[in-house]
Formats: structure tokens, sequence, C-alpha cells
């Protein structure tokens, strides 16, 4: 696909996407490094406001994947657009755009509560009549008052994660992406951790989640199983137990990755 083609194509696909209440669209989207071919022409599309799981074993090609729809990365071929912005020509847009959290705790434990929130409220070109009032709101949420100057460091880990996952979308971004949010957590605040995933799905902000804990992607309302680089399956979890026979998202999970041949992303 030439240059002039494929920007035809972007084109195309983000009218598509502010047209159609698509927060990410995606056709024959791909990565290779040299002879490895790490995510292989995947199509997916992915609703405004919808809990979207995208998931795989480790190698699969998610986190390239990932990568390359938060603007971090540029494919080698297909088509893609996230809040409406081509992942070719648009990238600080969609940064702009989206809220991130990363699998490991992303805010400075050397700096309070206040302050992480101030820091990337900041980042995010909030104003600072904006940040007094937002940062004020999110603090009485989760009940931090207390709190909010006290370093983060000395927080347990559940509360960090809450409160990461609030500064990510303080800006009322179009899309959050979470890439393995509750990793290390037990299983009580997990669980309330997925409450503010629904608050923030209710107030229409589209999450892209990876998980490795298969009773979470029964919270989502539809998932994707990547192998190999490539996206083997895409349904509602109930469509996809009953198409592969299973009680659980766990059992699905399994019938698919355990052909799989790669080790490592």
């Amino acid at each position: 696909m030439n240059s002039e083609t494929t920007g035809k194509a972007i084109e195309t696909t983000s009218k598509a996407s502010e047209t159609t209440g698509k927060a990410i669209v995606c056709k024959d989207l791909s990565k290779q490094f040299g002879d490895f071919i790490a995510v292989d022409k995947i199509s997916f599309e992915v609703n405004s406001g919808e809990i979207y799981g995208f998931l795989g074993a480790n190698g699969a090609g998610k986190t390239t994947a990932m990568r390359m729809l938060c603007g971090l990365s540029y494919p080698t071929g297909g088509e893609a657009t996230v809040a409406g912005f081509n992942v070719y020509k648009q990238q600080e847009s969609i940064k702009k755009n989206i809220g991130y959290m990363s699998q490991k705790f992303s805010l400075y434990e050397n700096l309070s509560i206040k302050e992480n929130i101030e820091f990337y409220g900041g980042v995010y070109g909030l104003t600072d009549q904006q940040l007094q009032q937002k940062g004020d709101e999110l603090i009485a949420r989760l009940g931090l008052e207390k709190e909010a100057k006290k370093m983060v460091g000395g927080l347990p880990l559940g509360w960090k994660q809450k409160l990461a996952f609030s500064v990510a979308i303080i800006h009322q971004p179009k899309i959050v992406f979470l890439d393995e949010p509750t990793g290390g957590v037990d299983p009580v605040t997990r669980r309330q951790f997925w409450d503010l995933i629904y608050e923030a799905s209710d107030k229409g902000i589209t999450v892209f989640v990876t998980t490795h804990y298969m009773d979470e992607a029964e919270y989502c309302n539809r998932i994707s199983i990547m192998v190999d680089g490539r996206i083997d399956a895409l349904d509602t979890p109930a469509n996809l137990k009953k198409q592969y026979s299973a009680r659980t998202m766990n059992e699905v999970f399994y019938a698919l990755a355990r052909g799989a041949k790669r080790a490592a992303d």
C-alpha cells in the first residue's frame, strides 16, 4: 500500500468513525519488526462508551497493538482511528483525547495525592480553576480528604490503583486505556476498581482494558482474544462461552491460548 493510498484509506476510516459512534476502528492493523510480525492484520471496532476487553497470553501482541492505538508506535500496515484521529498522522491529537494507566503504578510516590493530581491535570491541559474543582471532586469521591497531603508511596496498593485510574480520566477523555490495572490487587479491591470503570462508562468514556483475570473478562461488554498476533475470537462473554461450550471465560481463554507458539511480547 503506497503512501497516497494509505492516506486516502485513513481519511475514509476517520470519517467513518466520526459518523458511526465508534471510539476505535481498526482494519488490518499490523506491526512488523524485521521478519517478526508482532501484530498480524487485526480488525475490530469499539463502540463509544463500551467496556472492551483486549485479552491474550504473553506474546500474543496485545501490548504492541495497544501502543499503536495510544499513539506511541507507528503501524507498518493497515488502517486505524482512535477517537476519530488516525494513528499515522494525528498521534498527538490521540494522546490529548485518551487516558492511560499502565500495569505498573504510574503516579509519583514521592509526591502527595494532591500534588500528583495537580501535576497530571496540568499535563492533560486543565486550567487552574478546573484543577481545583476536579481535584477536590476526585479526592472527595475516593474519600481521601484526610490523606490529600500524604505521600502517595504510603498508600495501600488498592488505593494507589484507584487513584491512578481517577487521575487518568480527570480530563474526561473519550477513551481510557487500562493495561492490567488490577494486577496484584485483592479481590475486594478489584471489584471496587471495576465499580469505577462502570461509572466512567456510564459517563460516556470508552474503556479499553487488558487483564489476566478471566473473571474480569465477564465484566466487559465485548472481548477479543489475541493469539500469536491475530484476533482469534471476538464477541460478548456469553456468546463466546456458548461458542466454545465453556462454563467460564477461563475455559474459553485456554481453548484458544493453548495452541499459541510465542513465549513473550
